[in-house]
């Protein structure tokens, strides 16, 4: 047994002094009143593994365990309903954005979150996708997306070594997945699998003479002509049926994108489909361009993991700011999520570790011992237990 929550030791995982520094970097705690980024982040945390539907639930929900506060770290009272409006509305969100990314290169520098698949490529894979996120028009007046519909975008790369995001930005949803990724800086020498929402052949010719692979679903419009057929893989790689170098033909295209590229035609068995994927490399098996696609799934799960176990497709503030502050807070939640699930010797579903956090939060037991067995029964303290140990 402990004397200290598993929340506060879920806590004590995290680098403080990569936060202090983070602090200083931004200056957040400058004419700090009262609650200071630390608080801050503490609030914004227990806000997204207790699910609060509000302010309100969060400001209460921490008021109740005043007893342990000190554990948390966080000196005095706990916040108000009001302070918490005031902060999440003007204190920068970019301390949150930056300790993230702090936080992730420290945890995949201990050796955290390493390569499942793909350990014979030498290039960091990142996958390209964006998500919607509907918002309250009449409160989000600023978001609007349809006549009488507001939303966001989320446009995020994940690093596909821990499947966490390396870049996140909110736009208006109206915003097209392909004109951003123009303003994006995809890191060279890398892997960049999307689907056909980011097919610009401008840009595509951009990112190899960057020295970047990509590896994108074609559009079933776009025109071309076989240069040459490749051999397929063998029987147990059946799923690839065509494997080919092309040359784009329609005028526009072809200047955009001059040189040869490989089309690569995978069968999905599970939507009884065909997709067609195009790559600028041409030294790889079908079967690598192949499985790198259907790793793009992997997105997919990531916005799903977000929107049902964390605080995203409700926001408590509704300033642009705190809207920040909580994605941000968000993605700081799942990196530890992540973390606490690869140090366990069970083995953890995502949707089950949250579901049991939140009934145990505030429960005194040691961590690890939770982690790697979290069905283990209590120890009997009764006295007819302890009487029988007497004697």
């Amino acid at each position: 047994m402990t004397n200290v929550t598993l929340f506060s030791q879920i806590l004590n995982c995290l680098d403080r002094s990569l936060f202090t520094k983070t602090v200083e970097q931004y200056k957040t705690d400058k004419h700090n009143k009262g609650i200071n980024s630390w608080t801050h982040l503490v609030t914004m945390l227990f806000s997204h593994l207790s699910k609060s539907q509000s302010i309100r639930e969060t400001t209460n929900g921490l008021l109740s365990i005043t007893g342990n506060l000190n554990h948390l770290g966080i000196q005095g009272k706990s916040p108000r309903k009001s302070s918490l409006s005031y902060i999440n509305a003007n204190r920068d969100w970019q301390m949150f954005r930056g300790y993230y990314y702090k936080l992730l290169e420290d945890f995949q520098s201990k050796g955290n979150f390493k390569r499942k698949k793909f350990k014979k490529i030498n290039r960091k894979i990142y996958l390209l996708d964006s998500t919607i996120i509907s918002v309250c028009l009449k409160v989000f007046d600023w978001a609007k997306y349809r006549q009488e519909k507001g939303a966001i975008k989320l446009h995020t790369m994940l690093d596909y070594d821990g499947c966490l995001p390396k870049y996140v930005y909110m736009t208006e949803a109206k915003q097209s997945d392909v004109k951003h990724a123009q303003y994006m800086l995809m890191p060279s020498k890398s892997v960049i699998v999307s689907d056909r929402g980011y097919q610009d052949f401008q840009m595509l010719h951009k990112l190899k003479q960057e020295d970047i692979i990509f590896v994108i679903m074609l559009k079933k419009s776009i025109k071309y002509e076989q240069v040459k057929e490749l051999p397929l893989p063998e029987t147990k790689d059946a799923h690839v049926i065509k494997d080919e170098l092309i040359r784009l033909t329609e005028e526009d295209t072809s200047k955009l994108y001059p040189e040869n590229l490989r089309r690569v035609v995978i069968y999905d068995v599970r939507n009884n489909r065909e997709i067609e994927v195009i790559t600028n490399n041409l030294t790889w098996t079908a079967s690598t361009v192949s499985e790198l696609y259907k790793q793009r799934w992997m997105i997919e799960i990531f916005f799903k993991e977000l929107k049902q176990h964390l605080r995203i497709k409700s926001f408590i503030g509704t300033t642009e700011n705190a809207m920040w502050i909580q994605i941000w807070t968000a993605m700081i939640t799942l990196l530890i999520l992540r973390y606490l699930r690869e140090i366990a010797a069970y083995s953890w579903s995502l949707s089950n570790l949250i579901a049991f956090l939140r009934m145990n939060l505030f429960v005194k037991i040691l961590l690890t011992e939770w982690l790697n067995n979290p069905f283990k029964a209590p120890e009997d303290f009764s006295i007819n237990n302890r009487q029988e140990e007497l004697f």
